[in-house]
């Protein structure tokens, strides 16, 4: 192994950078022992041990000093310090010691801190890298700082700790197909992740919305394949050369992080099909995808061109990456053009695949295609195939490692056949693009719903595999962030941290030693050192029970009770200022009579906040329902062809189809909106008419089209917004009866969400209902 070098972040967080010179203080969040994830078994000693400004490594073997080396670069980092490596015995000092007799396994070690030094032990250097972090953890969160922190009192709690992993396999997955992520913070995950102890990173290099991976041998893969022109009509590309590959490789080896390529296959293909069309089954031109979801042109399983192109493509990525695994995707792959195409159904036929009660002809295709691409990785590199458990479908290859994503059943079925699976469901809280807060204030995603809380609880051994006796082939569990809705790099670690912190402790902890109420206090230590990094994690906002909104209305009283997702202080004003720290506690509702501005947010034990909420509590009177003499049920409806972004343009528009509509759902159904959006003539749509409120109240209005208006005024407005939830919900007090409507529909694609795929209606809730409903046609009229 060569010398690693920690990568520092770019700039130091607030609160690490204003510590100054003087007495030392302990804060909050460094109180008692903050491990994560937490060792099985720590047992904690009277006294500390000090880091002195002079102190030495000794390491007992080459690769032992090298483990040393990289912590001693860190520590002098944080402390100004100068510690030094060697390879004598030291006394106040930090030994590493390679010991292969020790009763731990390969990852395992042993950790003992006293007064006079600390002593870590391990079968390996991985175990002694491990055994370091957690006595990094057992310093001042502070010693990740990549600048001098000064005014800190550099000790660690004398402990004794033996410590190995649950499971072997600890993984997090980056997408950056639907959108890039940059090699720097690529790097910038695996240093943090390492930290708590995970060991895999898939990388998921090729999918329908983009090629990320140079292929010399195809340069249309990114020259066409890379890069794709979005909704909006702007370019958005990128793509990883060879070179960067290795550089990422070898920067996660030295922090003892494997990579795991991925090549989609045979579906998720289009952006390769874009390059090279004739690996489709009709060969007919195409672009990388632009909008999320599955597309139906795949690979040509019965043209030899395809099998291949898939080898050369094998040929160049597989010697980049020293993993024993490989993955090949093989989800969601739609069988339409298989069953249409002359060459399949021929290999079909030549093959013998039979379809039965259980699977489809086509699905035994697919077997066949997976097995075969297996037999080429394991014949010619050696390599085992993971597949996500579509793979199961049709026969699984022999040496298939299955990742059970849609829930457990698949991983189940796979280890009851004895074949290794990873665990990694949605529905178990392991898809980080999942909403971790309230929908209403949270920035857009898939949808989906997974607290920290409910990551931490996931179990990956299901009870039916103990029963069985098929839990070995549990191999461990990986969070996934496909980035969809992750639009930049950002929102990328908004999703993913702290969440990764509760799957690190999945994957290492015995389940006897979890503990979520502990693990939320040790959080609030591992969130200063997230910061150190400068990683952009959730803060959970203060949230409204009944979905949130920044415009409360009351015609009496008003009384804005709130939540958070984990238990944090929050604080609020009422006079228009900014709330800091120190300002007022919230502890129970809080009560207006007259119009105000509440601002309202979170604050962690660092002193870090979250955003402001700013929400307007606004006195009104009842709007009065209008006297209409005469009526039609239903709407009237204003159609225009083209595409608009924004509803001002409509203004310029001379040509309306007039219409009559029952239902607001009729506006996003002029046109057929297919799962490929190919061919879609968009247009815009305008409805007006009235609705009837059936009685009066304080009425909470949701809506994904573009615009609602009552009486004249515009009460939602998702102008610029990905239309795949409502984020602008507002609230208005209404009387009994009649009251003009509006409601505007552009037909456009924004980050990737049509909003043809939205169903086009109005919801209301009014205040004490739980439950939003939506508008019914019975409401209507004009």
């Amino acid at each position: 192994m060569k010398k690693l070098v920690s990568m520092c972040a770019g700039a130091a967080l607030c609160i690490l950078a204003s510590c100054s010179e003087g007495p030392t203080k302990q804060m909050p969040y460094n109180q008692g022992i903050n491990v994560i994830p937490v060792p099985v078994s720590l047992t904690q000693n009277e006294g500390v041990f000090k880091v002195g400004k002079n102190m030495a490594f000794q390491a007992s073997t080459p690769e032992a000093k090298t483990v040393a080396e990289f912590f001693a670069s860190k520590l002098n980092l944080a402390t100004g310090y100068q510690v030094t490596v060697g390879d004598k015995e030291v006394s106040n000092g930090i030994s590493l010691i390679i010991d292969e007799s020790l009763d731990v396994n390969n990852e395992g070690y042993t950790l003992d801190v006293t007064a006079n030094g600390a002593t870590v032990k391990a079968k390996t250097p991985q175990g002694l890298f491990y055994g370091m972090q957690t006595f990094m953890q057992l310093l001042p969160a502070e010693v990740e700082s990549p600048v001098v922190v000064s005014g800190i009192a550099w000790t660690a709690p004398c402990v004794s700790v033996k410590d190995e992993p649950r499971f072997g396999y600890r993984g997090f997955m980056l997408d950056p197909c639907r959108h890039f992520i940059p090699v720097e913070n690529v790097k910038k995950q695996i240093d943090v992740l390492s930290l708590f102890k995970i060991n895999r990173m898939h990388w998921h290099l090729t999918d329908d919305q983009g090629w990320r991976i140079e292929i010399k041998k195809y340069p249309k893969l990114t020259e066409v394949g890379a890069k794709r022109i979005e909704g909006e009509g702007t370019e958005y590309g990128g793509f990883y050369t060879q070179e960067e590959i290795k550089e990422v490789v070898k920067y996660a080896a030295d922090r003892f992080v494997t990579v795991i390529p991925e090549l989609e296959l045979p579906g998720h293909e289009m952006a390769a099909i874009a390059g090279y069309p004739e690996l489709s089954c009709k060969g007919e031109q195409s672009t990388p995808r632009i909008i999320w979801g599955v597309e139906d042109i795949v690979m040509c399983a019965g043209k030899e061109e395809t099998f291949k192109f898939l080898e050369d493509v094998i040929d160049e990525i597989a010697p980049l990456f020293p993993s024993e695994y490989f993955h090949i995707g093989g989800d969601e792959c739609p069988k339409i053009s298989w069953k249409q195409c002359p060459l399949c159904q021929k290999r079909i036929k030549e093959e013998g695949l039979k379809g039965d009660k259980q699977h489809s002809a086509e699905e035994r295709l697919q077997s066949y295609f997976v097995q075969r691409m297996e037999k080429y990785l394991s014949g010619k590199y050696g390599k085992k195939i993971i597949g996500w458990d579509e793979i199961l479908e049709g026969g699984l290859a022999p040496s298939a490692t299955v990742m059970s994503w849609r829930g457990e059943a698949g991983g189940i079925a796979a280890a009851n056949m004895d074949h290794d699976v990873i665990m990694t469901p949605g529905s178990g809280g392991m898809y980080l693009d999942q909403y971790q807060g309230d929908s209403k204030i949270e920035p857009v995603t898939i949808g989906g719903y997974a607290t920290i809380e409910k990551v931490y609880s996931y179990n990956p051994i299901p009870d039916t595999l103990v029963a069985t006796g098929k839990a070995q082939h549990i191999l461990g569990v990986q969070c996934n962030n496909w980035s969809e809705y992750m639009y930049n790099t950002d929102l990328m670690e908004y999703r993913m941290y702290p969440r990764a912190l509760a799957v690190a402790e999945i994957g290492w902890s015995p389940l006897t030693r979890k503990d979520y109420k502990d693990f939320e206090r040790r959080l609030d230590n591992a969130l200063v050192r997230l910061d150190a990094h400068n990683i952009n994690y959730y803060i959970p906002q203060p949230e409204q029970p009944n979905g949130s909104t920044n415009l409360v209305a009351f015609t009496d009283k008003a009384s804005l009770a709130f939540k958070t997702t984990r238990p944090v202080k929050v604080v609020y004003t009422i006079d228009g200022t900014e709330p800091t720290a120190e300002s007022t506690v919230y502890s129970a509702p809080i009560e207006f009579t007259e119009s105000g501005v509440l601002k309202i947010r979170s604050v962690l034990p660092s002193g870090k906040m979250s955003k402001t909420r700013t929400i307007t509590v606004e006195k009104q009177a009842l709007a009065p329902a209008k006297e209409v003499a005469k009526t039609t049920p239903g709407l009237e409806m204003q159609v225009t062809d083209g595409m608009f972004l924004e509803s001002s343009k409509l203004a310029d528009v001379k040509e309306w189809k007039k219409l009559a509509i029952k239902d607001l759902r009729q506006l996003t159904n002029q046109v057929p909106a297919p799962e490929s959006m190919r061919g879609v003539k968009q247009y815009a749509a305008i409805a007006t008419g009235y609705v009837n409120i059936p009685e009066d109240g304080v009425y909470y209005i949701s809506s994904d089209n573009e615009e609602v208006w009552i009486d004249g005024k515009l009460l939602i407005n998702n102008g610029g917004e990905v239309k795949r939830f409502s984020r602008h919900d507002t609230s208005v007090a209404l009387a009994a009866g009649l009251h003009e409507i509006k409601v505007v529909f552009l037909g456009h694609i924004i980050g990737g969400w049509p909003s043809n795929w939205n169903d086009g209606s109005v919801k209301l809730r009014k205040e004490g209902a739980e439950k939003f409903t939506r508008i019914t046609p019975e409401m209507l009229v004009h």
